[in-house]
């Protein structure tokens, strides 16, 4: 029995969510160590993979379930006993066709960050950018990436990919409080792509990126910066199927 999960996860405590060869700290090796516990020797595959410091609060996964396990209830249950830094929101049957990964059709991520100076409390859960900045500026700099684009210059290289284009359906900065906000959804995302994004765009904003350098960089033409924004800012939030 195939069952979708969707779980939340604190990057803070992980080097990542796909499983490595050099550590055992990562959330796939965490949920596949606490299912074996439960006589359940299955692969978890990840809706994508977010870095190491990087959070989830709607990460999708999918693991196949043995014929004598069929209270997912109590799976969900025990596995959040079980689990620290990580808890299983919902767990639901589904077709033995589906996949986290390649059935998604959209994905939502969330970065959230302040302009002052972060507490000990805040510095693992968000990103700062203290000097001023042109909101106006930001939203201009961010609906420069909505629609389909080549974000060859957008993503940091190791990982084989068939494409580099994809296509951004909304881009937005709001703020909630005294937090700041910024939100990309897209039919999928290059490694690190949203980090370096959202930095591109700050940098915009600031002064420090030319809105034409940014747009050239979109178009694959330059790659006018490679920095990226703090990872402990980043919110895996949606995946849609």
């Amino acid at each position: 029995m195939r069952v979708k999960a969707v779980i939340i996860y604190d990057g803070s405590a992980f080097y990542g969510f796909q499983r490595q060869t050099t550590t055992p700290l990562t959330v796939t090796y965490a949920i596949e160590k606490a299912l074996r516990q439960l006589q359940i020797d299955t692969p978890v595959v990840g809706s994508g993979r977010t870095d190491r410091g990087v959070h989830a609060t709607g990460q999708v996964i999918h693991f196949d379930l043995p014929y004598y396990w069929q209270d997912l209830a109590k799976l969900k249950q025990i596995l959040n006993k079980r689990l620290d830094a990580i808890s299983f929101k919902q767990l639901s049957c589904v077709p033995d066709s589906f996949h986290a990964r390649f059935s998604a059709k959209r994905r939502l991520y969330r970065y959230l960050f302040k302009t002052t100076p972060l507490s000990v409390f805040e510095r693992n859960y968000l990103g700062e950018y203290t000097n001023p900045f042109n909101t106006l500026q930001l939203q201009a700099a961010l609906t420069q990436f909505v629609g389909k684009h080549d974000f060859r210059y957008f993503h940091k290289t190791g990982s084989e990919v068939h494409t580099t284009v994809r296509e951004i359906y909304s881009a937005r900065y709001y703020t909630y409080r005294d937090l700041h906000c910024i939100t990309f959804e897209a039919n999928g995302f290059l490694r690190s792509q949203v980090r370096m994004m959202v930095d591109a765009a700050m940098r915009t904003a600031q002064g420090v990126l030319s809105t034409e350098t940014l747009q050239r960089q979109i178009d694959a033409k330059i790659q006018g910066t490679t920095s990226l924004a703090p990872a402990q800012g980043l919110y895996l939030a949606k995946i849609k199927y």
